[in-house]
Formats: structure tokens, sequence, C-alpha cells
């Protein structure tokens, strides 16, 4: 008896089950990327970060400073993580991107309140990631109505008419609030880590695949060597990638380059290599180029998304900005912006480049061990 049509499809059927079950790769990636972006999309992102933290300016210790900065605390979006005693250190703690907002209280600030003078309080926010500051910016600028409503009823000269003191907002960095200005530095990183793994994590599969491995480990080469000659053209093709998108953001988008070029290019240069060393040791494990374009869409994934590129990095779970700081992708990006937008320098910028380093040292270590082996 002839097989019918549906028979037919049966048998195909059983054979894909049986090869999807043999790819455990393969199917591993099936069920690990679903999961992996409802945890992180369920859990981690939040597009309304709270408790960003915030250093006080204290020129003027009343009690009604106090009670304003208590009200910031209290709306929940600023962590005052103490006062300092000058302007530059404040200025210096927001350029090195360990505080988010500088509040700034004149030393006439209460004597202005008193007489009905309407004082001023200054808000500088970073804006280098205008979504992110946005709600506790607006949250800040509400307080002014209320946060003396208790002490001001008693005092018989009372404000009338108007709140009691004005909170004037300086967006520092992109005082125009210009996506731009937070996208295209990002996107340097972004673009690196995409490109850089993936072209490198087919550097041993290809080889497999066309069947000129054998003659790459008869050659007279140690691991690292031939590490080296493989990831060395990529990191080149990555600085041309990096120029093209320097000239585009500053002739094409008008972002402005504030910071010295050489230690952008020094962060990128570690960058690349920390990135191409991952994509090295997805080679060593992957059987064929495909497993490859799995592994990198399955570590590009999660980098992305806890880096800070298209959400708040603060507004993330504590275990996700940990998770975070473990990848380079997160740490590039506040140097990327910080060189562009901020001017920061050498002083500001080597706390982000370690991690990025012993990122580096580490997938090095296991990309030159997996490739012994290889070698049986």
């Amino acid at each position: 008896m002839s097989a019918t049509p549906f028979s037919r499809t049966l048998a195909i059927l059983f054979k894909e089950l049986i090869q999807v079950r043999r790819d455990r790769m393969t199917f591993g990636m099936m069920m690990g990327v679903p999961i992996m972006q409802l945890v992180l999309f369920g859990f981690a992102i939040n597009s309304d970060p709270k408790h960003l933290p915030a250093i006080v300016l204290m020129q003027d210790h009343s009690a009604y400073t106090r009670s304003y900065v208590a009200a910031l605390e209290n709306s929940g979006y600023f962590e005052i993580d103490g006062s300092v005693a000058t302007e530059a250190e404040a200025k210096y703690l927001m350029e090195a991107g360990d505080v988010d907002f500088i509040v700034t209280i004149p030393p006439d600030f209460t004597h202005k309140l008193l007489r009905q003078e309407t004082p001023t309080i200054l808000l500088e926010a970073d804006a280098t990631d205008p979504t992110a500051v946005g709600n506790a910016v607006a949250a800040a600028t509400q307080l002014a109505n209320t946060s003396f409503t208790r002490e001001l009823c008693g005092y018989s000269g009372q404000h009338t008419g108007g709140p009691p003191f004005e909170v004037r907002v300086h967006r520092r960095f992109n005082p125009e609030g210009k996506t731009q200005y937070n996208i295209i530095p990002g996107l340097i990183g972004v673009i690196l880590t995409m490109s850089t793994i993936m072209m490198t994590s087919m550097a041993l599969t290809r080889e497999v695949e066309r069947g000129t491995m054998e003659n790459l480990l008869a050659m007279p080469v140690t691991p690292l060597e031939v590490m080296m000659g493989k990831i060395l053209p990529y990191i080149l093709i990555g600085f041309f990638q990096v120029g093209i998108i320097v000239c585009a953001a500053y002739y094409l988008f008008s972002v402005p380059v504030i910071g010295p070029m050489w230690v952008l290019f020094f962060s990128v240069f570690c960058f690349i290599a920390a990135n191409v060393a991952v994509g090295y040791t997805f080679s060593t494990i992957s059987r064929n180029q495909m497993q490859a374009m799995q592994m990198t869409t399955f570590y590009f994934l999660p980098s992305m998304l806890l880096s800070g590129f298209l959400f708040p990095f603060r507004g993330m779970p504590e275990w996700a900005q940990m998770l975070g700081n473990t990848l380079p992708l997160k740490h590039f990006l506040i140097i990327a912006r910080g060189v562009i937008l901020k001017g920061n320098g050498w002083a500001e910028t080597w706390p982000n480049l370690v991690p990025i380093l012993v990122f580096f040292l580490t997938v090095t270590g296991i990309a030159v061990t997996r490739y012994r082996k290889t070698l049986d």
C-alpha cells in the first residue's frame, strides 16, 4: 500500500523533531531567548526610574532647607548621597557619572523666603539621558508648592499667591533634551558589540566548515598566537566603524564632541578587544556558523537591554544592575557619553575602563583554554 500524504508529512515531522533533539544548542536557544525576554522585560525594565543619586550643595542650614531635602527623598525619585562643600566637587561627581542631580541651596534662601521674596533653588540634572531624569525633575518642581506648607502655616507673614520659592532646572550636557545626543554615542557601543562579536564568532567555525581547520592546527603556532591573528583584523574594522559614527555624529547630527579623542579611541580599543574575545570564545564552542550566530544573539540581547542604552540603567532592580555591571557595554556607554557630551578626560574615564579590561582578561583566558581542547 502506498503511503498517504498525511503519513509522509508525519514522517517528515518525526524526522525534524529528532533532528531538533540532537541539536541541543539550537533547542536551548529557542527556549532560552523567550524566557530571557520575559524575565528582562517583565522584571528588569522600568521607564520610570526611582532613587536616582543626588548630591546637595547646602549653603543655608535651616529647618526649611532640611524640609525640602527630606521632601525630595520622600518623593521616591531622589536618593540623597550626602552634601558637598564646593561647587567644583559636585560638578566632578556629576561628570564622573556618580550622581544624576546637584541641588544647590543659596546662602540667603531662608532670609528671602521669610521676606516673601521667592528665593531660587538650583537643580542641575545630568541630561545625557533625558528620559531617565524627566519625571524626577517634574517631581522636584512640584514640591515647590507643597514642601513648606506646614512650616509656613504658622508664620505671620506666610506666603500668598504662588509657590514660596522657585526651582530653577539646569539640564546639563544636553539642555535641549535632544534624543540624538543620547542615542548616537550609545550606538558606538551597540554597533561594535553586535558586529565584532558576530564576525569573530565565525572565525574558527568557518575554518571547520571549509575543511581548513586541520591546516591551521598543523601550523607551529600557539593558541594565543592564533587568537591574536584572528581578532586583530576585526579590531581594525571596529575602529573604521567608530570613525564613521563619530564623523556622522558631528557633521550630520550636530552632536558636540567635547572630550579628548585619544581617551575615546583608547577606550574603543579596550572595548573592541573585550568583544572580539567573547566572539572568539563563542567560535571555540560552536560547531557551525549558525550556532555561533545564535550564541551572539543570546549574548547581545541582555547586553543591550541591561546597559542603559534603551532603558534607564538606574531604573532597573538591584539584581539587574549587578548583572549589567558585569557586561562591557554598560561601562562603555558611560565612557562614550562622558567623553563626547561632558568632555571627560582620563581621570573620569579610567574607573569604567577597569571593568572592561578585567572582562577582557577573563574571557581571553577562557578562549585560550577552549582552543587547546580543540587540539585533541
